[in-house]
């Protein structure tokens, strides 16, 4: 899910933008006659040598008879056109003079339209997607209502990860004889912040391969990706399958007997290289995919 919905935004936003780039479109032909218009003036332009013959003996009976209505004005002749008068030079209209076209405006109007609501609302579900959300849920820090010990104790008796819901993470014992082989695969620093140093691992249940959940295997003993069989061990160093690397893990703060996991996506710890085994555990039984 959290991979199909960055693709479904982006899909969306590229089908607006197509939208909107063809609806904003307009011909620059300003001025040239369609073809419907064409195919009219070649209709009217044909016509017969009769017709021609009768609309040329109409125009010189007109002709004559202007001529005659100006010979009988009083006074001197009207005073025959200039034949050396310039030809005024046809001058295209500016854009800037001409102004904005009905069609201009109602593009420009159509294109408001869609921008605004849509690509605004597409503009704020991916924020709200992509921004952490703080306090009080995932992508914040999360308070576990169980008391440590008693997870502790959880895990010993069901012998499985003990699962925060709202962390959406296992929380897995780490054994402290491997401490010194943790410090040397991941580094103090790692150690440190994902509660190795203390004991416990807060694994993203999220398989780093596809993101499908990953449940635990109560055979195996494993993680075992039931979407395309990738395996882990009990504290999230792959054992097999197609997955790149092992678990992604969380932050932890212990305050006492206190769990705070820190669920921010930006600060997760990305999973141990392929090939990391610090605790040599194998599967304890029959794998579960």
């Amino acid at each position: 899910m959290g991979i199909v919905l960055p693709i479904v935004i982006v899909a969306v936003i590229v089908a607006a933008a197509a939208v909107i780039f063809f609806t904003a479109r307009r011909s620059d032909r300003t001025g040239e006659l369609s073809r419907e218009t064409k195919s009219r003036d070649q209709g009217t332009a044909s016509v017969s040598d009769a017709e021609s013959k009768e609309l040329a003996l109409v125009g010189a009976q007109a002709r004559e008879r202007a001529e005659d209505a100006r010979d009988s004005v009083d006074g001197d002749a009207l005073p025959a056109p200039k034949k050396d008068r310039a030809v005024t030079k046809y001058v295209p209209v500016e854009p800037e003079e001409l102004g904005v076209t009905r069609r201009e405006f109602l593009n420009r109007a159509i294109l408001l339209v869609l921008a605004v609501p849509v690509l605004g609302t597409l503009s704020v579900a991916l924020i709200g997607f992509l921004w952490p959300t703080g306090k009080g849920g995932f992508g914040g820090q999360i308070t576990v209502g169980t008391k440590l010990p008693d997870i502790l104790d959880t895990i010993a008796a069901d012998s499985k990860p003990f699962y925060a819901a709202e962390a959406r993470a296992y929380v897995v014992p780490y054994p402290a004889e491997d401490l010194d082989k943790a410090n040397e695969a991941y580094g103090a620093n790692v150690v440190k912040l994902s509660g190795m140093d203390q004991g416990i691992v807060a694994l993203y249940q999220r398989c780093v391969h596809l993101g499908c959940r990953v449940p635990f295997c109560d055979s195996s003993q494993w993680f075992e990706c039931p979407c395309h069989g990738s395996k882990y061990n009990r504290v999230g160093e792959k054992r097999g399958g197609p997955a790149p690397r092992g678990l992604d893990r969380f932050p932890v703060l212990i305050n006492g007997d206190t769990l705070t996991i820190d669920t921010n996506l930006s600060t997760i710890i990305q999973g141990p290289k392929p090939g990391t085994d610090t605790t040599g555990q194998g599967a304890e039984g029959p794998p579960c995919v």
